[in-house]
């Protein structure tokens, strides 16, 4: 692994970051302190600085020394999980209900790397624009980005984003090209049914038997309604209903998520739970309203922006630390709808640990920060010099 030095010489300070980060926890469009901490380093920097796109969003432009060029950009997600953390570590979230699960924290610490590395250097053409964005965990944080002007005040040729991987080996980075994370809606259906003593349930339209005739039904809709060859995930995560043993409720409410890597396969999806829906209201006499909300579009690489990406890992972690994903992943990521808008790729960083993120113990891994600000500094400046027409070295190419 051949990091980059000057990176590896304030790897103690990128910790230090990481730490108090991890420590004052924020969830998505609350991430003020945590803007505030990325602007004044920034700043600190001589990097201009652009708050308040997509509400708690930063901005920061590092121009390079090679004349006029192509603009490169390089994303991080700041905001946290609203969870409890069960790690013990000495600087673990004083804030109850919110935790960097997700290792979030790591990748805004990464980029503040990177941008230290690529200010103090500026050894490309043309321009990175570091992307700190808020509320990726569901909320739409790059959608807002976006509509609020994001790729409109800041055009970028490229875009480029990470995450941290505990089931991947140490620094071992793994990319893939095209369709690799998948595509997905979040669902609220509401059972409306007629509540009653819990001893004359004749009087009553009962909503939890509705509840898990549906959720039954829900099932089979991946194993007897898709093509088995496209992949798809229905799941209930959540069914409320209820406030005491003898009372038969009002409603009752599942909620939960589909996962698709194809919008028609989405779509069928959701016709089948609006008509299993309608059929059991008619059939047990109560109302049922289906409210389906698409979060996360499909994550789809570019060939060439991910060939480019594995080429810098490869600098990085060496050759036998860079491979493919294999297959795509269920898991969803707000980095797709950026992809949509600009050319890019996304990648994997492996690293020491064997608990899963969005589990209230788990532990990023300090090791990764210097490889995950390595690749991210790398990216930038080789494929800017690269579509300058620059050698890595700086001397024009022939």
């Amino acid at each position: 692994m051949t990091t980059l030095p000057r990176i590896d010489a304030f790897t103690a300070e990128l910790i230090e970051i990481r730490h108090d980060i991890h420590a004052h926890p924020e969830i998505g469009f609350e991430e003020l302190r945590t803007a505030g901490i990325v602007s004044a380093y920034l700043e600190r920097l001589g990097i201009a600085v652009h708050a308040g796109i997509g509400g708690t969003g930063v901005i920061g432009v590092i121009e390079g020394n090679h004349g006029p060029g192509k603009t490169v950009g390089l994303r991080a997600d700041m905001d946290a999980l609203p969870m409890n953390e069960e790690t013990g570590l000495p600087f673990a979230s004083t804030n109850p209900g919110r935790f960097h699960g997700c290792g979030h924290d790591g990748h805004t610490t990464m980029l503040l790397g990177a941008a230290r590395y690529l200010a103090e250097t500026r050894d490309f053409a043309g321009r990175a624009i570091l992307i700190f964005q808020p509320a990726e965990e569901g909320l739409g944080g790059a959608r807002r980005m976006i509509a609020e002007g994001l790729f409109d005040q800041f055009p970028c040729d490229e875009v480029y984003a990470l995450h941290n991987a505990p089931h991947l080996d140490h620094g071992h980075i793994r990319v893939m090209s095209g369709k690799a994370m998948a595509g997905a809606e979040f669902f609220d259906i509401v059972i409306h049914g007629r509540g009653s003593h819990g001893a004359q349930p004749n009087n009553a339209r009962d909503p939890i038997v509705v509840a898990t005739q549906l959720s039954q039904a829900m099932q089979s809709i991946v194993s007897r309604n898709t093509d088995p060859l496209d992949a798809a995930v229905v799941s209930i995560t959540q069914l409320h209903s209820g406030s005491a043993y003898n009372v038969i409720p009002q409603s009752a409410t599942l909620s939960g998520t589909i996962r698709t890597f194809d919008d028609s396969v989405a779509s069928l999806i959701h016709g089948r739970i609006r008509e299993l829906a309608a059929g059991l209201a008619d059939a047990y006499g109560v109302e049922i309203d289906v409210d389906i909300r698409n979060i996360f579009s499909v994550l789809e690489n570019h060939v060439e922006q991910t060939e480019a990406l594995a080429a810098a890992a490869r600098e990085i972690v060496g050759e036998t630390g860079v491979g493919d994903l294999g297959r795509p992943v269920m898991g969803s990521e707000d980095f797709a709808d950026m992809l949509k808008r600009v050319p890019g790729s996304y990648c994997w960083v492996g690293h020491a640990g064997d608990i899963p993120v969005h589990n209230p113990a788990f532990v990023l891994d300090d090791g990764i920060l210097p490889v995950g600000a390595s690749l991210l500094a790398r990216i930038a400046e080789r494929r800017l010099n690269e579509l300058a027409g620059i050698s890595a070295a700086g001397a024009i190419s022939a």
